[in-house]
């Protein structure tokens, strides 16, 4: 694998966690707890790997700016910041509502996850959009 198949890499990491993310809301939903707990555990994961590639990438090649200059460059914009800024933002209360499910906190789990879970979908989702976008028009 080479620096030019980690975007590929990370959109795969990115539908996989959307994937997990459903999956665990389903169960909690369904009252399957630890089921729940491992599927929200796998979607942390991947979003760290997630994470881990996007560094080693960028710091390899750089900015990527968008190669096209039609109608799509506003879309692709109006997709990146709302992502950029919500991805950024959302990594500490992920981390918050991890730890308040660790220490076994469900009520204020409960309650911040409300918020945190359609973000990560978001982000995630916005991510794929952003790839495709970039690297398959």
């Amino acid at each position: 694998m080479s620096v030019t198949d980690l975007p590929t890499l990370n959109a795969g990491l990115n539908i996989l966690c959307v994937f997990l993310l459903m999956r665990g809301y389903l169960q909690i939903r369904r009252g399957a707890r630890q089921a729940h707990q491992k599927s929200m555990l796998a979607a942390l994961v991947c979003s760290a790997l997630f994470l881990c590639s996007y560094l080693v990438y960028h710091v390899q090649v750089g900015s990527v700016p968008y190669p096209h200059h039609d109608w799509t460059r506003p879309l692709y914009f109006a997709v990146l910041i709302p992502h950029i800024i919500l991805a950024a933002i959302m990594a500490p209360f992920v981390a918050l509502v991890v730890w308040r499910a660790y220490n076994q906190d469900f009520a204020r789990h409960r309650r911040l996850a409300r918020w945190v879970w359609p973000t990560w979908i978001f982000v995630s989702v916005s991510g794929v959009v952003v790839y495709l976008m970039l690297y398959q028009l």
